[in-house]
């Protein structure tokens, strides 16, 4: 059975699952709405801290687009496909399939791609919508690139670690510390920033941070982005296969 068909097959199961959620229905929306709450609640922020304050928010856009759209925006996409896992896993759908012709490894495969796929599209609304930086096709592909593996690595990360939803939920606020950390980096001093490495998204942010700065080299930030996030999620991927056949 070929992707496509998998796709064709359980699309139309997801979309009924996501609406019938009251959590998930509304998460999908959440980086359009935080896009036009950045359009429309910046700008005047902006302008009143400079009035009141005289202190420039400007210079710090890029930890603010970096933080809501380059770690936001998978992690909602990640912890939407980890609770229809969850979900499936409670209605032991995935032990019924075990029995189909879809194998495993073609399911986990689409639980891979379609996170991938949402995050990789959403990037190039989310940056014009917010409207905060002039548009960058280079900086925006570059970073889609690289935010893109952080959704099916968190989406197997709930899967595989979480045995209910509760659970999932619960994890899901825990695993906040890994999107503030590289913001704490951006801060950190000379030298102490790339301590910040051994959390896989800070390598997606910086990867966005040096493409707005105008860094001529970065395509060494991009790689090890992408393979690092691929080799967590092929770790919770293989964790994922073994809590299925328990």
């Amino acid at each position: 059975m070929n992707l496509n068909t998998v796709f064709r097959s359980l699309g139309p199961i997801d979309i009924r699952s996501v609406r019938r959620d009251s959590l998930t229905s509304w998460m999908i929306f959440l980086p359009i709405l935080l896009a036009l709450v950045m359009r429309w609640g910046v700008p005047p922020i902006t302008a009143r801290l400079m009035e009141q304050y005289n202190f420039d928010l400007v210079p710090y856009y890029p930890v603010l687009l970096a933080y809501f759209f380059v770690g936001m925006c998978p992690m909602v996409f990640g912890a939407v496909i980890g609770f229809l896992l969850l979900d499936e896993k409670d209605d032991r759908t995935l032990t019924a399939l075990q029995v189909t012709p879809l194998p495993l490894s073609g399911y986990i495969l689409y639980r891979v791609t379609i996170p991938i796929l949402l995050t990789f599209g959403l990037m190039f609304v989310l940056f014009p919508l917010a409207n905060l930086t002039p548009f960058d096709l280079r900086t925006v592909l570059l970073s889609a690139i690289a935010a893109a593996p952080m959704a099916p690595m968190l989406a197997l990360l709930f899967g595989s670690v979480a045995q209910n939803k509760v659970q999932g939920f619960a994890l899901m606020k825990l695993t906040g510390f890994i999107f503030i950390a590289p913001v704490i980096a951006y801060f950190a001093p000379a030298g102490w920033e790339l301590a910040f490495g051994i959390v896989p998204t800070y390598w997606p942010m910086k990867v966005y941070w040096l493409l707005y700065e105008g860094a001529a080299v970065v395509w060494p930030y991009v790689v090890v982005a992408v393979a690092y996030q691929l080799l967590v999620t092929a770790y919770f991927a293989r964790r994922f296969y073994k809590v299925l056949h328990q």
